[in-house]
């Protein structure tokens, strides 16, 4: 007789297909958000969190958006680490490559990117890159879609702002 709690329900896909289906977004969005040195691990540290809730998951619930959810708290759980960690001053950092980055190839972008707040980057690369809705993304960020449309906003102005500056192009 099989135990009941090793079986998936049966309103899941495998969670395999779940990882086949929206791993690769999950990593574009893990990717914008942290850089390729933290995205993989915060990749993998999604995927784990997700395996251990995915049985108690609502039928019917936006898996993709679900996995984004957790990946944003992943990626904040990493910003507020690097916040604590000691930065070494007397040896200058080599500059992260770029290989594999969303849009890589024009790294004046990206670095606008990630020089925006969190929330706007967070809404920005939801929206984006990870191709979600505004309601999704203010329920990701505990907020109204009103919010995550006023902070896309901002933060497209403060890209058109320094990116235009610092190419020197116009608009």
């Amino acid at each position: 007789m099989p135990r009941s709690d090793t079986t998936e329900p049966t309103h899941l896909p495998p969670f395999e297909r779940v990882v086949a289906d929206h791993g690769p977004t999950v990593l574009r969005v893990c990717r914008a958000l942290l850089g390729p040195t933290d995205a993989d691990d915060a990749w993998s540290e999604t995927f784990l969190a997700a395996l251990r809730a995915y049985p108690a998951l609502r039928p019917g619930s936006n898996i993709e958006a679900w996995l984004v959810t957790i990946a944003h708290r992943k990626a904040i759980d990493v910003h507020r680490l690097r916040g604590r960690a000691p930065v070494p001053t007397e040896i200058v950092p080599e500059r992260p490559a770029t290989a594999g980055l969303p849009g890589s190839g024009d790294d004046q972008l990206w670095s606008a990117v990630a020089a925006l707040p969190f929330t706007q980057r967070a809404v920005l690369v939801y929206h984006y890159v990870g191709g979600l809705p505004y309601a999704e993304i203010g329920a990701i960020l505990g907020n109204s879609a009103d919010a995550a449309r006023r902070a896309a906003a901002d933060g497209r102005e403060a890209l058109r702002r320094s990116y235009h500056a610092e190419t020197g192009s116009r608009s």
